[in-house]
């Protein structure tokens, strides 16, 4: 089994990180490889960063369709493009914010997500309702750190810790969800200072592809994510018209 694992960020540091993780919970006979698109943004965290994501992680599926992906996980907590490219991939596509927000829901009665920005928590908030787990998420918190400045600053495991602590004691929540690919490495450890399960989206969205796989599932592919109707495509997006 193959797994390609797309970080819609260009950061390369960060996807050999997220590729270590996930390989970590990769059963015998799995294997899976993390990408970077070869265009896009440093770094997500607005809807501009979102958007303008998605070609490069389209273009990782049609890659992915040529090596013989079997599935595919999409590594940041926007889940950007996970509708598209399911329309494109023959084989499961998760997003790792859905993944870990099912997981978190059966770890207790309720969880808490902590984020990077303040101004990345509402779009955590419509994907909980647009997963149906708003019943579940009993908060979204910010702790304030920049996507690319995890992997740089000293405070970061600090930083994090503190937040995680201070949203499971305003919650009153079970577990706790880390709100981007970029905290993979940090959950262990988190969880053990803490107390509670901290569920990182990279591994529980990795294990969800696999279990898909190996159940003989995939997306359905009649009406919404049937494959996109043929049509050309102009300027810098001419390379993306479908046959």
């Amino acid at each position: 089994m193959f797994i390609k694992v797309i970080n819609p960020n260009t950061s390369q540091g960060m996807t050999a990180v997220i590729e270590q993780f996930a390989r970590a919970v990769a059963g015998p006979g799995t294997t899976v490889r993390a990408v970077s698109p070869a265009m896009g943004p440093a770094s997500i965290e607005s809807h501009y960063d979102e958007a303008l994501s998605v070609p490069g992680i389209l273009a990782e599926i049609a890659s992915g369709e040529q090596e013989g992906a079997d599935g595919y996980v999409i590594a940041c907590f926007g889940d950007p493009g996970l509708d598209a490219a399911r329309e494109l991939a023959h084989g499961p596509v998760v997003g790792i914010a859905e993944a870990a927000m099912r997981a978190a829901s059966y770890l207790g009665g309720g969880f808490s997500v902590v984020t990077t920005l303040d101004r990345t928590r509402g779009r955590a908030w419509d994907l909980t309702d647009h997963y149906g787990a708003r019943r579940f998420c009993r908060g979204v918190h910010a702790c304030g750190i920049p996507v690319l400045d995890l992997e740089s600053d000293p405070e970061t495991t600090k930083k994090l810790t503190a937040a995680c602590r201070a949203a499971v004691e305003q919650d009153e929540s079970d577990a706790v969800v880390l709100g981007c690919a970029g905290m993979t490495n940090l959950c262990a450890e988190i969880s053990a200072e803490i107390g509670v399960p901290v569920v990182d989206g990279v591994q529980a969205a990795t294990l969800m592809v696999q279990s898909l796989v190996t159940m003989g599932l995939r997306t359905g592919a009649r009406g919404e994510f049937a494959a996109p109707l043929p049509k050309p495509y102009t300027g810098l997006l001419q390379d993306f018209g479908t046959s």
